[in-house]
């Protein structure tokens, strides 16, 4: 089908890894006691943990008792060259995050709260020493400020799977904890899916991707920022190639393609070869501008039903996949230096049982059951990547959640979120899930109250129709990321609402429920915390 009115390219955007917080710079030296301004009404103060890791703390005059600890997500290890696109110029910074916003702070200290946050001894894959850092810091702000409660843990992204791992650890110890957008229970698991998605990449659409397996030292950093390169290159090539097959019908691949590809699927259009490497790795087929529902012109007319039924959920793999891109390469780069050897291993991976049960549902877009036959033949057929065993022990041996939940806590992602799935979320519910069941029946035995669940899961959801197209038809990507896309996409509201929900765990020793809760999140806007919402697993997790 041909969509005629597709003239433009379709803009790809980068989903920034941090966020853009200025606080005074803490000493590199380890300090015993924190130094304060002892300003008011908010006094501030700066050190560093044993490990070196510098710290920032923040507390009104009318410090009520309670304390906020943030963990930040991912930073990226290594300094990136300014030629990188999208990325280029990042440099390592190991500055202190309080909260996840200022306004958030602001909010937080305005009620009596105090809030304390890390820049973290080392950025990159760093639960470990993350959770170490987190328990020193905390004995060190209660050893500062003795009137102290209440901690209650927080954090997004890699620093949501810090906060699971320190609720874990201390327990009790903690009042409440909130692990939003948090990455998977294993480096193991948030790995895989970008290791098939540039695997794929690799194998459809540019052999000379490395994709992981990087040398030692320089070297290796020097083959990642190659890969960066050639990554956002492909994306560049596949963005005006489906730009073209839209408008004419006709496969457009990158001149990169390998021509056994071509060869091959010739007549299968590149669109959706790179929709089903981004469904088999677990990528969402909805992005932050690409809805799968939504076309130009009436809703009555080809145009509008192809693009959306077509264009679209490529369009969002590529979208999503650009944003996740960088992140993929530069966490392998980490864990691969850290684990001493290659850690992604596809060897036995069955690409068809990992996109079956969406194949039908995007049996268009993937051009029908004969050409996703085809392109699962040929990547099958392909040469996969090995692992080095010792590296893999080495990788298994970093910090694992579990799922076990001592204290009130609240989950928070969008379901399409490209980089922490939604499932991450899912499967810690699913792990509680069996925590909770046997605290029922043991409670109903002794005789006891069955007790409240000690989890609220909130899932940010994306509107119906959001892709909007200018005066020629052509998508528009220059809007803010719709609701419940992108990575840690959450409005200042969603935030606060969730600080309020544990400031009241915290108080009560459980969680608001029934309408008051239901009401708090309506009040929130695009957001639901029904108990029967399954977000789909990663598919690490649904593998045999």
């Amino acid at each position: 089908m041909k969509i005629s009115s597709m003239h433009k390219k379709v803009a790809v955007l980068a989903a920034s890894a941090l966020a853009a917080l200025a606080f005074a710079s803490a000493p590199t030296a380890a300090h015993a006691a924190p130094a304060c301004d002892g300003k008011v009404p908010v006094t501030s103060c700066i050190g560093a943990t044993s490990d070196g890791a510098p710290y920032s703390m923040m507390v009104p005059a009318n410090f009520n008792g309670t304390v906020y600890l943030y963990s930040h997500g991912y930073r990226y290890n290594v300094d990136i060259p300014a030629a990188i696109p999208l990325i280029g110029g990042y440099k390592i910074t190991n500055t202190p995050q309080p909260g996840p916003n200022a306004s958030v702070i602001g909010y937080l200290l305005g009620k009596g709260y105090a809030v304390m946050g890390s820049g973290f001894a080392r950025q990159g894959w760093n639960a470990d020493s993350g959770v170490a850092t987190d328990v020193e810091l905390i004995n060190t702000f209660k050893t500062q400020f003795t009137k102290t409660d209440h901690v209650i843990a927080w954090g997004e992204s890699l620093g949501g799977f810090i906060t699971q791992g320190l609720a874990e650890k201390l327990g009790t110890q903690l009042s409440a904890a909130a692990p939003l957008c948090m990455a998977s229970s294993t480096v193991e698991a948030e790995l895989k899916m970008a290791g098939d998605f540039l695997w794929g990449l690799k194998t459809f659409f540019d052999p000379s991707i490395k994709a992981g397996n990087y040398s030692a030292g320089a070297a290796g950093y020097g083959e990642a920022m190659a890969d960066l390169g050639k990554v956002f290159t492909v994306m560049g090539k596949l963005q005006a190639g489906i730009g073209k097959e839209l408008v004419t019908g006709a496969p457009s691949w990158p001149d990169t393609t390998p021509a056994a590809v071509k060869t091959m699927l010739g007549s299968v259009p590149s669109r959706s070869a790179l929709l089903l490497i981004g469904l088999m790795a677990g990528l969402p087929a909805q992005s932050a501008h690409f809805d799968g529902t939504t076309g130009p012109g009436s809703p009555n007319s080809s145009s509008y039903t192809g693009f959306a039924l077509l264009g679209s959920p490529a369009l969002a793999i590529l979208e999503n996949g650009t944003n996740a891109a960088a992140l993929a390469i530069l966490a392998t780069l980490d864990v691969e230096q850290q684990s001493g050897g290659a850690i992604f291993d596809n060897t036995k991976t069955d690409y068809s049982a990992q996109v079956e049960s969406e194949a039908s549902t995007y049996s268009a877009a993937l051009s029908g059951a004969t050409a996703t036959g085809g392109m699962l033949a040929y990547l099958a057929a392909a040469p996969r990547a090995t692992a080095t065993p010792a590296a893999v022990t080495k990788m298994r041996s970093l910090l694992q959640w579990t799922g076990k939940i001592s204290v009130p806590e609240v989950t928070m992602v969008g379901v399409s979120d490209p980089i922490t799935p939604a499932g991450d979320s899912t499967y810690l519910a699913n792990q509680y899930a069996a925590q909770y069941a046997a605290q029922i029946k043991a409670n109903l035995k002794n005789h006891l109250p069955r007790g409240s669940s000690n989890l609220i899961s909130i899932y940010g959801l994306t509107p119906t129709h959001y892709t909007t197209f200018d005066a020629t038809g052509s998508p528009v990507t220059s809007t803010p990321a719709a609701n419940g896309t992108n990575h840690c996409n959450f409005s200042t509201t969603q935030y606060k609402t969730v600080a309020d929900l544990l400031a009241y765990a915290s108080a009560n020793g459980k969680h608001l429920s029934g309408g008051k809760l239901l009401t708090a999140v309506r009040k929130m806007g695009g957001s639901t915390v029904d108990l029967k919402f399954q977000a789909a697993l990663p598919k690490y997790y649904s593998q045999d």
